[in-house]
């Protein structure tokens, strides 16, 4: 069976691992700092904060922003749930608009028609590694906080991502470019931000035995041995980039001619983190849908993965929340997206493999 997404973890990380472990630093301590230092150069911000999850880094970025009961947050609904579910810890309630038709990223002009007076902050999602159109959103004047999982290597319009919105958060779950483990970052330009997550990711200590807390926080703060990996994967992202990018060319090749199989569009004004290679597979034209490609690939021994099922149509959403807009390009996309292996850990011929089972795949179906 060829994995999905498998981590790319090497001597360096056992290494760095085992060194933090001798350190005694099992909780957070100097690694964690360095992780946030390194983090803050490489996003281009003015403060990185390191946390137990990106789940964490959204849930607390809308806590800092004081999103509560009887508050809306516009967000997308291709994404992991994760996203919307953070807004519900809150007490507020998550307003889900339809996205664009090529690369599935969240609507700016569908934002400023849910706009309300209700309206706390909008989370747009960077799907796959393409960033949202950042600049029409920004322009509304509400708090953004952008769920960057998937573009921590990613550019819009020149910048990069980390530096454009209020807040920023980044994942480095076991999949992704960064893959910690688990673990999440916060990047933002201000200060009053920063300081709020500080005092909400942990129990802020006085001196000696003495201790105060100005806020009833959370424990969401990063553990050292899980930023040491952080910090030796962040010294090969260029590289597991090149990698992946390789890859994406086979790719693009295989998949050009194939009819009904069409990869989500990458902006070639923006810079895109290459984090997962979605295709759509339009079940008119191919004669087969999306699932029916995943289990006959899956025969194939090729594991594939789905991003994203629309999260309005998951039960929990779809039993609580009357969905306040038409979203029929998100339903249809829901149905038609399949995530194709990607990783540095493989090979050009791992993802020759998947291409040629793709082929004999497609044939059959469209005979």
């Amino acid at each position: 069976m060829l994995g999905f997404q498998p981590p790319s973890i090497g001597d360096e990380e056992v290494a760095a691992v085992a060194e933090t472990l001798r350190s005694g630093w099992l909780t957070s301590g100097p690694r964690a700092t360095e992780l946030e230092r390194r983090m803050a150069e490489y996003l281009e911000a003015d403060h990185v904060l390191a946390l137990a999850s990106g789940t964490a880094a959204l849930h607390l970025s809308l806590v800092a922003l004081g999103v509560g009961p009887g508050d809306e947050v516009i967000t997308s609904p291709i994404t992991w749930p994760a996203t919307a579910n953070v807004v519900v810890h809150t007490g507020a309630t998550p307003v889900f608009v339809d996205v664009r038709d090529d690369d599935l990223n969240i609507d700016p002009a569908k934002i400023s028609e849910a706009v309300t007076e209700r309206t706390k902050a909008i989370l747009p999602v960077d799907l796959a590694g393409q960033p949202s159109d950042l600049d029409p959103i920004v322009a509304l004047g509400i708090p953004v906080i952008e769920d960057a999982a998937h573009a921590l290597e990613s550019r819009y319009r020149g910048r990069k991502v980390g530096s454009i919105c209020d807040v920023t958060c980044f994942s480095l779950y076991a999949t992704k470019n960064v893959a910690a483990g688990e673990g999440g970052l916060i990047a933002t330009g201000k200060p009053e931000i920063a300081d709020a997550v500080r005092d909400l990711r942990l129990m802020r200590r006085g001196d000696g035995s003495r201790y105060d807390i100005p806020v009833p926080g959370y424990k969401a703060n990063l553990p050292d041995v899980l930023a040491a990996i952080a910090l030796v994967q962040l010294d090969k992202v260029e590289r597991h980039r090149e990698l992946r990018a390789r890859q994406f060319a086979l790719y693009d090749e295989a998949v050009a001619d194939l009819d009904g199989v069409t990869p989500l569009a990458r902006d070639p004004r923006d810079t895109h983190a290459l984090h997962l290679y979605v295709v759509r597979i339009d079940p008119e034209r191919t004669g087969a849908t999306r699932d029916e490609y995943q289990r006959a690939l899956m025969e194939e021994n090729i594991a594939t993965s789905i991003h994203f099922l629309a999260v309005h149509t998951l039960t929990w959403y779809r039993e609580r929340l009357p969905q306040q807009f038409r979203l029929p390009v998100a339903e249809r996309a829901s149905n038609e997206v399949l995530s194709l292996p990607l990783s540095p850990a493989h090979s050009d011929d791992d993802i020759r493999d998947a291409i040629a089972a793709l082929l004999r795949v497609h044939e059959r179906f469209t005979q």
